[in-house]
Parts: structure tokens; C-alpha cells; sequence
């Protein structure tokens, strides 16, 4: 997957208007089978799994018994299994973490090299692929998933996305991948679709202030802090990095992720400082020029008692500090 195929701005709006493609075939998917499968996944990831619904979706992440992030993923229940979805950059670190806990009763499989993943966002995401499928796709609700055939493939249809956009993510065999991305973009051809690339896939992103492993959220930051307290399931009852947690939860968290502008048009990058005045309180860990906002935005953990909304920062741009101040996020909402 490029950088860009036309360039960044360009697929970033085109995904925020009509609708774009992205392969997305480099992430893990591990497969989780046995009478003790929904037990392990309970006890491993900070979610409540056992809320899953059959053909429905969870964000979630698996945690470090210090309660740090291993990783944020997906986990989609299906009749007689469970696919957990990775980041690729994590893919053996994350199977090697959960085979270190694996119990009885459950069989982990990395099928990683066994399908293909695609997604297609935008709010003209769902009218170019009903042209290629009999699942009525209007019926799938966001984070639930159907087992179908488009385009002559079977495969998985989920309403999941990075972007903040409506939009599908498909899971097929790799066989098929030429032939579904084509068919795909012929569908979207009324609709300008494009191919979109990894650029554009960490703006769109940024803007709904979705988490990017690596950058804003790693093995040093529990998910209290990085505003992941929704996912927190504390009272499902032991798993791990439950302990930890709880007692950050307890004694109050001492930093948080928050959304900055800065004032003027330099851009904030990853590992740049943030002061208020002379004092240092903080970094960032994501930054960029918002092609729908058309101003510099950009993530970072402050001291908690900077994190409130209109909070003055200044932001270390190559030893110029430039002024920002805390904003209400996500940046961008879509309008439909």
C-alpha cells in the first residue's frame, strides 16, 4: 500500500465527499475456535466480549498486566469462531502474547496470510457495493458484519472503518483480490472512486481523533489515559491488566490525550514538546494540516490539569514555541 496515489489532500477529500478504496490486506487476522474461545478473549482483552452478539463487531485492545497497550484491534464473533483484526506492524508480537496465556479449549490460528482486507469509506460506500452483492447492505448496522458473496466471492462485510466516514470493510480469500478491487472500483466509477493510501488513511483518521498505534497510544500508555475508557470494561470482572487499571482509575489519571490548533500554519509532528509558557507539560504524538478544516491539528498527552477545553499550549516547532490551545474533539463529525 502507497503513500499516496494521486496525492494525500486530494484522496483524504474524496474519501469526505463521494467515496475511496484502501487495501488494507497487510493487517493480521487471528482466528480463535473452542468451547473456551469467548472465556479467553474475555480474559485477554479489555472489552466485554461476552456482549458480543453473533455477526457483530468490538473495538477493543489487548493490555500488559502494567496495563500498557499490546495493541488496539477488532474482534468479530461469528457462529462457531472469533477473528481478531491487528495491527500489521504488530502482528507476531501480538500472536506471541497471546499464545503465552493461551488455555484449554481454545485453538489460535494466525491466518494472516488467509485473507485479503479492503475497505471501502465514504458515504458512497454502500451504494457502490449493493451494485455487487444480494446482502441487503442498508440492514447491516455500524460495527455488525454479514458472511455473503459480492462479486462471485464469499466473504465478510462489515459497517467498520478508520476514517469517521459510513463505510465497509471486506475480508476475503487473497485469490480474489484482483478481481474483487476491480469490480469494486468499476462499481464506484459514477462516484469518482479512488484508491486511497496510507497517507490519507492517518489524516482521515487523525480528524476523528481514532488512535494510532505507535503514535498515540504504545506499551507506555494505559487506555484511561488515551481516552479509551469506553472499551474499559472494569466491572466484567479479571483480565489482564485489570489490576493496574483500576488503580490508575482510582488515583486519577496524571496525563491525557487531547486535541490541539495551533495558531498560524506550522504543523505539530510526532515527539514534539508542549509547554505552557516555560514549563514543560507534555508531548505530541500526532499532528498534521487538516485538508477539511484547512488548519494545523495534532494529538498529545498533556498534564492533566492542562487538558481542559480552550487550555493555552505552546507547541516546540524546531525550537519556536507557537501558541495552540486544547479543542473539543473529534475535529471533524460527518454531516449525514
Amino acid at each position: 500500500m502507497p503513500i499516496q496515489y494521486k496525492g494525500i489532500n486530494e484522496e483524504h477529500v474524496r474519501v469526505r465527499t463521494t467515496v475511496g478504496m484502501f487495501d488494507v490486506s497487510h493487517m493480521g487476522e487471528f482466528e480463535f475456535i473452542g468451547p473456551k474461545a469467548i472465556e479467553f478473549l474475555q480474559y485477554m482483552t479489555i472489552n466485554d466480549v461476552k456482549k458480543l452478539n453473533i455477526y457483530q463487531a468490538q473495538y477493543s485492545a489487548l493490555c500488559y498486566d502494567n496495563g500498557g497497550i499490546v495493541d488496539d484491534l477488532l474482534i468479530y464473533r461469528l457462529p462457531e469462531r472469533f477473528i481478531m483484526v491487528v495491527n500489521a506492524a504488530n502482528i507476531e508480537k501480538d500472536f506471541e502474547w497471546l499464545q503465552k496465556h493461551l488455555i484449554n479449549g481454545v485453538i489460535l490460528k494466525n491466518r494472516s496470510d488467509d485473507y485479503s482486507l479492503l475497505a471501502i469509506q465514504g458515504k458512497k460506500a454502500e451504494a457502490t457495493l449493493q451494485k455487487l452483492t444480494d446482502v441487503d447492505l442498508s440492514q447491516i448496522k455500524t460495527y455488525w458484519f454479514r458472511e455473503g458473496v459480492l462479486s462471485d466471492v464469499d466473504m465478510i462485510m462489515a459497517r467498520t472503518g478508520y476514517t469517521g466516514e459510513d463505510g465497509f470493510e471486506i475480508m476475503f480469500s487473497p485469490e480474489y483480490s484482483e478481481k474483487v478491487w476491480h469490480a469494486v472500483m468499476e462499481a464506484g466509477q459514477e462516484f469518482d472512486i479512488e484508491p486511497i493510501g496510507l497517507g490519507a488513511r492517518d489524516t482521515l483518521r487523525m480528524e476523528v481523533k481514532y488512535c494510532l498505534y505507535g503514535n498515540d497510544i504504545d506499551q507506555m500508555t494505559n487506555p484511561l489515559e488515551a481516552g479509551l475508557g469506553w472499551i474499559t470494561k472494569l466491572e466484567k470482572g479479571d483480565f489482564v491488566g485489570r489490576e493496574a487499571i483500576q488503580s490508575v482509575k482510582q488515583e486519577g489519571i496524571q496525563r491525557k490525550l487531547v486535541g490541539f490548533e495551533l495558531k498560524g500554519k506550522a504543523i505539530p509532528r510526532h515527539g514534539y514538546k508542549i509547554f505552557n509558557e516555560r514549563e514543560e507539560i507534555g508531548i505530541v504524538t500526532s499532528g498534521m494540516f487538516s485538508p477539511i478544516l484547512q488548519k494545523p491539528i495534532g494529538l498529545g498527552y498533556v498534564r492533566i490539569d492542562y487538558a481542559k477545553i480552550d487550555s493555552e499550549l505552546d507547541i516546540d516547532i524546531r525550537g519556536q514555541k507557537l501558541p495552540a490551545f486544547v479543542v473539543k474533539t473529534p475535529f471533524y463529525q460527518r454531516p449525514y
